[in-house]
């Protein structure tokens, strides 16, 4: 079975989001099926990234704003049965279709948000198992930046420059890396929703939204950016471009 959304099967497999498993299952089973969200557990204790992200920052993002989108995406979806059968990834890549706007924008804000999260606690790592680009990711930004210096200050700049809340992307994009931002809760894989020129396979997330960073930083956003470089899982990242390059 084919996603119907307009986004192809290889970039589902790329994104790691395509239910195979799901889709071999009888008709009845998979209509009993929902994309009911649950809450995944962060790999690492609240106060593994400190001093860099604090405990306490860490627990009320993971705990009450996580947790918070995924009780707005359920419930919205409670009375929408077809909605309910689609994985997360094609539902969020068809949301120009959904005419009613109102929970259009309900889907996109919220499961955006459980979207961008899940990949964003896999992107961190406390300091000392952080590791390093693999030589493959290390090269591409050479290429493409010049310098690992050049990389940093291009993304940090369009984390800093978001207006209000949103993320900041580094995605593979026909084969090169591209650094792009989103606002809200939208991310790279929203089809329809985000200018195509934004589009790509994302590999690295920062959220800039202020819950992410305030107990500790305040409004100092550059720094919070600085300090998040000492946290990348680069493995993580590393995997995520062989996999986008493949």
């Amino acid at each position: 079975m084919k996603p119907t959304s307009s986004l192809d099967r290889r970039e589902f497999v790329k994104l790691g989001t395509l239910a195979t498993a799901a889709s071999l299952l009888p008709a009845a089973a998979r209509a009993a099926e929902t994309t009911a969200l649950t809450l995944p557990p962060l790999a690492f204790a609240f106060d593994a990234l400190e001093p860099h992200i604090d405990a306490k920052t860490m627990e009320i993002h993971h705990d009450k704003h996580h947790a918070a989108y995924i009780k707005n995406f359920n419930t919205a979806l409670e009375t929408k049965p077809d909605l309910a059968k689609q994985p997360l990834d094609q539902l969020l890549a068809n949301l120009p279709a959904i005419p009613d706007e109102a929970l259009r924008n309900t889907l996109r804000n919220n499961g955006g948000g459980h979207w961008n999260h899940d990949f964003f606690w896999k992107t961190l790592s406390p300091a000392d198992k952080s590791g390093k680009p693999s030589d493959m990711l290390a090269a591409a930004i050479q290429a493409t930046f010049t310098s690992d210096e050049a990389f940093k200050k291009a993304f940090g700049e369009a984390a800093t420059k978001r207006f209000g809340s949103g993320w900041a992307w580094l995605v593979v994009k026909d084969g090169k890396l591209k650094v792009t931002s989103t606002p809200n809760q939208d991310n790279p894989a929203m089809k329809g929703i985000v200018p195509d020129a934004d589009l790509g396979t994302p590999i690295l997330a920062l959220d800039v939204w202020e819950h992410a960073y305030y107990l500790h930083y305040q409004n100092r956003r550059p720094d919070y950016i600085a300090a998040w470089w000492n946290v990348v899982n680069w493995p993580v990242v590393s995997e995520r471009y062989a996999v986008a390059m493949v």
